[in-house]
């Protein structure tokens, strides 16, 4: 029986986002050790702040509407931590706590130093310790640390600041361990000796490639292997114009869909050894293979007439 594969996906991509008015502050005001919050129409202080009071759905966006907060608060509930924090300096285990900044009425979520679970605890005075180099993030709070000093009073700023941060990049990452399942295991093995296979409904008979081990059209259960191509036809295109990051290819370049001859369903691929403008629906192509893939590197074309359009348009 082939081998069940399994093997690590990671699925990461930086997520640009711009900031309005009122997190721009808040966040400008963290490169520059300042914590602001909002007041709402009936007095109470958000932070961090808000653009909609969470009780009226009011909008707060007047400028009038911050107010700087103290870097010394009081912990309402903690939670002890084991696991590694990413990218932060801060050592493992650490507490999360939530604090209630000195002039706030919600509280900001962040970790907290501390020694060990018995030096945590609810009522507990605290302070911000600052990153030592910020850029307008909530990571320019580098901590909590425990604190016994008098209440530090703010200056009273008004959240207006000189080049403001009106956007952040945060990097969002997954990491999964993958399995094929059966029948894209099945179809993974085949390519490591060259070869292309797909399943067949056993109702409506469509060959499909890959094969997902099941008909998306009438739901039934595949298990008949059948090998296809390995020409094809160019059923459709796109023409990429923007270098995607780590892949070594020259733009532009054409990304195809590609009825294998035998299949029901068409797979996507590079095409190369042929002008990206003189791709064309109808295009007959095989698969290069480079030493020790697993898969075909590009298609490129075998010389042979364009298929006829009737062939193929079942498949656009």
């Amino acid at each position: 029986m082939p081998e069940v594969l399994k093997a690590p996906l990671v699925v990461e991509f930086p997520f640009t986002r711009s900031l309005g008015p009122v997190q721009s502050a808040f966040l400008t005001g963290l490169r520059e050790r300042v914590v602001l919050g909002v007041k709402t129409g009936d007095g109470r202080v958000l932070v961090p702040p808000v653009e909609y009071d969470p009780v009226t759905a009011e909008e707060i966006r007047d400028l009038g509407s911050f107010v700087e907060v103290a870097p010394t608060g009081t912990v309402t509930t903690w939670a002890w931590n084991h696991a590694p924090r990413r990218g932060q300096p801060l050592s493992t285990p650490f507490a999360w706590v939530l604090v209630r900044l000195d002039g706030a009425d919600t509280a900001l979520l962040h970790a907290l130093d501390a020694p060990g679970p018995d030096a945590v605890h609810t009522g507990m005075r605290v302070r911000i310790r600052w990153a030592d180099e910020r850029t307008g993030a909530i990571t320019d709070i580098a901590c909590f640390e425990p604190y016994d000093g008098d209440r530090a009073e703010p200056a009273g700023h008004t959240g207006e600041f000189e080049n403001p941060v009106t956007g952040i990049v945060a990097p969002a990452r997954l990491d999964y361990t993958y399995t094929p399942g059966r029948a894209q295991s099945a179809y993974i093995h085949a390519l490591g000796d060259r070869r292309i296979v797909g399943e067949r409904c056993p109702s409506c008979r469509k060959v499909y490639v890959p094969p997902r081990g099941a008909c998306p059209t009438c739901g039934l259960a595949t298990s008949e292997q059948v090998e296809v191509g390995p020409r094809g036809t160019v059923t459709t295109f796109c023409i990429v114009n923007i270098k995607a990051k780590n892949l070594d290819i020259e733009v532009p370049y054409v990304y195809a869909h590609i009825a294998l001859d035998g299949a029901d369903l068409a797979l996507h691929g590079r095409i190369g050894g042929i002008p990206y403008d003189r791709v064309r629906m109808g295009l007959r192509v095989e698969p290069v293979w480079t030493e020790g893939s697993r898969h075909p590197d590009h298609y490129r074309p075998t010389g042979e007439p364009d298929a006829d359009y009737e062939t193929y348009k079942e498949l656009l």
